[in-house]
């Protein structure tokens, strides 16, 4: 069995309540503890610590007697369990005989004398009620209303006499006894630098008591932010026509909608299977990546998420430069982290919204930001970053792409000319495109294809027979080229 020393009775000073008054502390053995009068010390044998009950110091020369004992029957050291003040000369006697002196005021001699027996013994008896009592005191601290992490390790640390920490590893298992979480983030895991059977008793408790104190403080930090997540996801599902009554439920939030905003908009897709749900360990993680992200910049950032997707806004007064480029600076490491949390079989597509002022300027910002992403997975385009484009005709024509339905009928016009394969298919659109642009001009049509007029004559006589669409019609031009253009789009 490893010996106690001195030194092992140091670092277990707190957790035994034990205060080191006077004399040297080094690697010499702690045999044993006995409890013994001041004046009895004659009786004990080398090695003993000796306990000396009494709710009053001994008189000073009685001390100076008893250290004079200690050192020469080789005694451990002396504890006193009344409040101790020693004179010089009882200092000088401890230091020259090398007896340290300890008080512990208040304390049970017997109970004490226990204590300090199991420490000696080092059994599992000890090591069960020094978890215990680290369990206890890290409990405490857990319940102060200005507790943190740090302070619970700090305290049973200080009761185990060994040093806690917590160990960043986002993969914990939520069965690990030692996990730190934020509700089902996982954080890290509760470590010692050493373990022994008191570590293995209080770890688990206290990590449980670390993750609840943890998700406190993150809930308290961010339950403002997330108020107005939700209230800005009415804002983004509800009808145009209300969209102005949220300003003043806004305002009472905290929420200032008349500011420009920009939204950035995340959509998952499954690689193998486009029509499956996310993971749901990756909201919850997301979530908290990106608040702990925008935390101390200087505009007003929100996180929400309509089902899978995930809605980032960033407001700011009016005018303000680079709104968007700092929106994509920070949306970018939030896909990136995403697609780190759910792995190779999902991509996750960013599109960005333009900035825009007030109520109805939120819900086009985020209209836009949903539609370049969604034109871009619908294109085939996943995991990139789709900006949207100034124009209002592209607006339009990313709108219907993003479309299920609109995407569909426009699809529809052009079909027939799929059967000629897929490169043939793309090139009579733009054939087809370009005739329609330059109002059937077969010359201007020519140049734009760098073609000769008559071969732009053929392939409209095949586009025409395959089509089987009265071109000369007003409104079936019209369809026709916007079904093109939405193709072409998609193409691109």
């Amino acid at each position: 069995m490893t010996q106690y020393a001195l030194r092992d009775l140091v670092d277990d000073a707190d957790r035994l309540g034990l205060r080191l008054t006077a004399g040297p502390v080094d690697d010499r053995e702690v045999a044993r503890v006995d409890i013994s009068a001041v004046d009895r010390l004659d009786a004990l044998g080398e090695g003993t610590l000796a306990l000396i009950p009494g709710d009053e110091q001994p008189p000073p020369f009685r001390i100076d007697v008893a250290l004079r004992q200690a050192s020469a029957r080789g005694l451990a050291g002396l504890v006193f369990t009344a409040p101790l003040t020693l004179a010089e000369t009882a200092r000088v006697l401890a230091d020259r005989g090398r007896v340290p002196v300890f008080s512990a005021p208040g304390a049970g001699a017997a109970e004490l004398a226990t204590t300090i027996d199991r420490a000696i013994s080092g059994g599992a008896s000890e090591a069960m009620m020094r978890g215990a009592r680290a369990v206890t005191l890290a409990t405490e601290a857990a319940a102060a209303p200005d507790s943190t992490p740090d302070s619970i390790l700090a305290t049973a640390g200080a009761a185990l006499g060994i040093a806690l920490e917590i160990v960043q590893d986002p993969t914990a298992a939520w069965n690990d006894p030692h996990a730190v979480f934020i509700g089902e983030v996982a954080i890290g895991r509760v470590t010692a630098e050493r373990t022994d059977g008191a570590t293995d008793v209080a770890l688990p408790v206290i990590a449980a008591l670390v993750s609840r104190v943890a998700q406190r403080r993150s809930r308290d930090r961010y339950a403002p932010v997330q108020s107005r997540s939700d209230l800005l996801v009415e804002l983004v599902l509800a009808d145009a026509s209300r969209a102005e009554g949220f300003v003043a439920q806004a305002a009472r939030l905290g929420l200032p909608l008349p500011q420009s905003h920009v939204v950035a908009w995340l959509t998952p897709t499954g690689r193998s299977d486009p029509d499956a749900l996310a993971p749901r360990s990756v909201q919850p993680a997301l979530e908290l990546f990106a608040l702990q992200l925008v935390e101390g910049r200087d505009e007003m950032w929100h996180v929400a998420f309509l089902q899978d997707d995930l809605m980032l806004v960033c407001t700011e007064e009016h005018g303000a430069g680079d709104h968007q480029r700092r929106v994509r600076e920070v949306a970018t490491q939030v896909q990136h982290r995403a697609q780190e949390i759910a792995g190779s079989d999902w991509a996750y597509t960013l599109g960005l919204g333009t900035p825009q002022v007030g109520a109805l300027g939120l819900r086009q910002s985020a209209a836009e930001a949903r539609v370049a992403a969604e034109s871009a997975i619908a294109a085939g385009r996943l995991g990139g970053v789709e900006l949207t484009d100034v124009t209002g005709l592209r607006r339009v024509l990313l709108d219907l792409y993003a479309s299920p339905i609109s995407r569909e009928l426009l699809d529809d016009i052009l079909r027939p000319l799929d059967r000629l394969g897929p490169e043939r298919a793309l090139q009579s659109v733009r054939t087809l495109l370009a005739y329609l642009a330059h109002e059937g001009s077969l010359v201007h049509a020519g140049k734009e294809l760098m073609l000769h007029p008559n071969g732009v004559g053929y392939r409209m006589r095949r586009i025409r027979e395959l089509l089987g669409i009265d071109l000369d019609d007003r409104d079936a031009r019209f369809a026709v080229e916007l079904a093109c253009r939405v193709r072409l789009l998609g193409a691109r």
